[in-house]
């Protein structure tokens, strides 16, 4: 039974619940990998942008002088540009950003929650829109998103376990008729089986190495980048983060235009879809993680425990016994215990239970809101208590819903 809270060094000290533990160590881990991202990127970023500063200040001087032209005046030019750059006009002719296939093009970086920036509402009226158009588009995208990361797993799940099966039946471990012949009913011949949670992050990185390869060689020829600066606008792309340093189909001519066009839409659906279905098995990954760490750092408090107390030989102290046990991250910190002889093994999803239809309830969330706000506690299975897994909210929560109730072999 894994530990409900994490103990603290030193007499006095209170035991934090395990739920907050975790969340305050992910924010820790958070914070630290964005001071560390932000170092890095100062080191590699910073002098660049001071020679391009030095540059264009060298410039915007010859330039004044050679046309005779007072630097507060060129300023005030180039203000004026970049308001007007703001509302899509460039230096270089562009195709219109406001005609329908633009403003479609918009309002797919809007519900993806992409956001390049290279297109913007400059009118009050395409402000206040957008605020409410965003706020519905948005919601029903992330809806897609996480039914679509349901599917997917279940089709994902569904030839693993027919490689599994064929595997098996190479090895004669598995007869050809599944089928008993005296009660005629189907035996379940891989009941304890379910299918690696690693697995299935390798195939969706695969998945989404393969769409943005395929992209970035379309990306290459018609829009003139490098390879490699495809390989980065469909990352920055399928990941939302849509910094709009590279944007697609924004070029005056293209050749075919209607056929490239089609496939920029589908190169970003699938993109951003199988992105979107890793992030959140990375996310699983992640968490599983911290549980290890939270269990690490516990063990380590309870040994300090023991040295404190060595001289009070009969004091019991909850969960010394069963830290003995190994603990590894597959296992999501699942401690072993020699009575019920069970342990996840970081496999993730039963076929059985998976193929069953899998809908969230609108009245259990309402009740979980409506207990959260009266104070009561939030009620867990044993099994979701044992395995550490909290509900969580949209893909994260199927994924922990399902990981909970598959983690443990009936």
């Amino acid at each position: 039974m894994a530990c409900r809270g994490l103990c603290c060094c030193g007499p006095g000290a209170a035991a934090l619940n395990e739920d907050n533990a975790r969340f305050a160590l992910l924010a820790a881990l958070i914070a630290l990998y964005m001071l560390c991202g932000a170092a890095v990127f100062s080191a590699l970023e910073q002098p660049g942008e001071r020679q391009a500063r030095d540059r264009w200040r060298a410039r915007f001087d010859d330039f004044s002088l050679r046309h005779n032209l007072s630097a507060a005046e060129l300023r005030g030019f180039l203000a004026q540009y970049e308001l007007a750059y703001v509302a899509g006009v460039r230096v270089h002719d562009l195709r219109p950003r406001w005609d329908f296939p633009g403003a479609f093009y918009f309002v797919g970086t809007v519900v993806s929650t992409i956001g390049f920036g290279m297109t913007t509402p400059a009118t009050i009226t395409g402000k206040l829109f957008l605020i409410f158009y965003g706020l519905i588009g948005c919601a029903g995208t992330i809806l897609f998103f996480n039914l679509f990361l349901e599917r997917l797993i279940t089709i994902i799940a569904y030839v693993m376990k027919s490689c599994h099966e064929r595997q098996l039946r190479r090895k004669g471990a598995l007869p050809q008729d599944i089928r008993q012949a005296s009660g005629n009913a189907e035996v379940d011949s891989l009941a304890g089986w379910k299918p690696s949670v690693y697995y299935v992050m390798l195939i969706l990185c695969l998945a989404s190495l393969i769409i943005s390869c395929c992209a970035s060689a379309m990306y290459s020829p018609m829009e003139g980048w490098s390879y490699f600066d495809s390989l980065y606008f469909c990352f920055v792309a399928f990941s939302t983060i849509g910094f709009g340093d590279l944007v697609s189909s924004q070029n005056g001519q293209y050749d075919n235009f209607g056929f490239y066009r089609f496939g920029n839409f589908v190169f970003i659906l699938m993109g951003v879809c199988c992105i979107y279905s890793l992030f959140n098995v990375i996310s699983i990954v992640i968490k599983q993680s911290i549980n290890w760490i939270l269990k690490k750092l516990e063990c380590t408090c309870q040994r300090c425990q023991r040295k404190l107390f060595r001289t009070r030989r009969n004091v019991v102290v909850p969960g010394i016994a069963r830290s003995q046990h190994n603990i590894s991250i597959e296992s999501d910190g699942v401690l072993e215990s020699e009575t019920d002889g069970r342990r996840m093994s970081g496999e993730m999803i039963s076929m059985k239970d998976l193929l069953a239809s899998n809908k969230v309830s609108l009245a259990i969330m309402q009740k979980q809101l409506s207990d959260s706000a009266n104070g009561f506690p939030r009620q867990m299975s044993t099994v979701s208590r044992q395995n550490g897994f909290a509900g969580g909210v949209g893909a994260l929560g199927i994924m922990n819903n399902r990981l909970a109730e598959t983690s443990t072999d009936r």
